[in-house]
């Protein structure tokens, strides 16, 4: 390709930035927040929130980046997770250890690793990013050929031709609507509905209150429980990020007080612990998000030339399984591989590449939205055999809590290491139905 353009500059565009610069003479990212250092963005309305980069996403930067985290950690990431695997309560009980993984897990704010990736794609020779508002596609006949954006600061509008196009815009990319626009058909979006309900606080780390360095602890429905996440991150700057989750009408606030109240009743004693005893820094940060949502693009019968997305322009899903960043990741690489293979980007359309992601949304979806059928707000939606499958679902989350390499298996597949299928062999179900019936879990 002569020019690649990107719309977004946010994980998965930055990632796809990167994937492109192996194959354009120019790749330009187009981003509409100015604010590039390592705060949060504004056009990250979930930035301050707790994410997760999940083991296969870090596989994937090491990839990309070779010698990332040793990199992060030297920039101030936490060097933890050589010798302790983190602490996981589910419904009160405590998970069985992992052995210590082969290498530091990466566990940052958002803003910090994010500016650690930016980094490295616009060091790249022929990466520059330009800042403005995209305001929609260039289409010929039967292709995209670049986009038009206005300038931070205003001004007329740029129009920036390309070869290739990649929407990376996020959960409210317009993509559909300027396909419409010009005659083409809107992919097809499934919603999920969630209504999450974070709140998120900074607090110095101070030992003298709790020497773990990662907790996630998890009330799941059912037997008058009410479900609710919680999470206490140990992130760069000696801090720790921790973040209380509700569904539907049981809403955390802003206010400092209830948020203290919150974590000493509903969560373990550490959560009440560094909320009443520990130094905040700032306030406690809200956010909200009624659905997980996906657009399934693999499925159009036409599509033009040079245009894909990725990222959550492509499937958001319910951020407590921290599914996002590390989907971003993976996108990039099926990115890769399409290219790979040396098609004419102007003239073919991605339906390969389409199909590709398609295999990473369906293992994320069915991972997350099955977890959320279970909700006692949601009510339609259960698929044909849904109470076998949360029955045996049950059961194997039970066996985990006590059982190594049923805890192994179910982590990888949490971990975007494993397809989900994997937790469906009849030996796999089988060991934990034994381990029930031996009274082991």
């Amino acid at each position: 390709m002569r020019k690649a353009v990107v719309l977004g500059g946010s994980m998965a565009g930055l990632m796809a930035a990167r994937v492109l610069s192996d194959h354009a003479e120019e790749v330009v990212i187009i981003e509409r927040d100015p604010t590039q250092g390592a705060g949060p963005r504004p056009g990250v309305p979930q930035g301050t929130q707790v994410h997760a980069l999940l083991p296969a996403g870090q596989t994937q930067l090491e990839r990309w980046f070779p010698g990332f985290t040793d990199e992060a950690v030297a920039a101030g990431a936490p060097d933890f997770g050589r010798t302790d695997a983190g602490v996981y309560i589910n419904n009160k009980r405590r998970e069985v250890q992992d052995p210590p993984p082969p290498r530091p897990i990466l566990i940052t704010t958002r803003p910090f690793l994010e500016s650690q990736v930016r980094r490295r794609v616009l060091a790249l020779p022929n990466v520059h990013m330009e800042f403005g508002r995209v305001e929609g596609l260039r289409f010929t006949e039967s292709s995209v050929n670049g986009a038009t954006y206005v300038p931070d600061g205003g001004g007329e509008p740029v129009e920036v031709e390309a070869d290739f196009v990649v929407d990376a815009m996020g959960r409210s990319s317009k993509l559909n609507d300027w396909l419409e626009e010009h005659g083409w058909p809107r992919a097809p979006m499934q919603r999920m509905p969630i209504k999450l309900n974070y709140a998120s606080a900074l607090f110095e780390r101070d030992e003298a209150i709790s020497d773990e360095w990662c907790v996630i602890t998890q009330e799941t429905p059912g037997d008058g429980r009410v479900p609710r996440i919680g999470g206490v991150l140990s992130v760069e700057g000696d801090r720790w990020l921790m973040l209380v989750a509700g569904y539907d009408e049981d809403r955390p606030s802003r206010d400092t007080a209830e948020y203290a109240e919150r974590c000493r009743k509903y969560f373990p004693a550490m959560f009440g612990d560094i909320a009443e005893r520990g130094r905040m820094i700032g306030g406690v940060i809200t956010y909200h998000q009624a659905d997980s949502r996906r657009r399934d693009f693999d499925t159009l019968e036409r599509l033009p030339a040079g245009l894909v997305a990725a990222g959550d322009a492509v499937a958001s899903f319910n951020p407590v399984y921290g599914q996002g960043m590390t989907s971003a990741m993976l996108h990039a690489s099926c990115l890769s591989a399409w290219l790979q293979t040396g098609p004419d980007v102007t003239a073919t359309p991605a339906r390969a590449y389409f199909e590709k992601v398609r295999v990473v949304v369906d293992a994320a979806w069915q991972v997350s939205t099955f977890a959320d059928l279970g909700l006692p707000h949601i009510t339609e939606g259960q698929p044909r055999g849904y109470r076998v499958i949360r029955w045996a679902s049950n059961l194997l989350l039970r066996a985990s809590m006590t059982d190594p390499a049923t805890c192994r298996r179910l982590n990888s597949v949490t971990a975007m290491e494993t397809h989900p299928a994997a937790l469906a062999k009849p030996g796999v179900v089988l060991r934990a139905l034994r381990l029930r019936l031996l009274g082991r879990t």
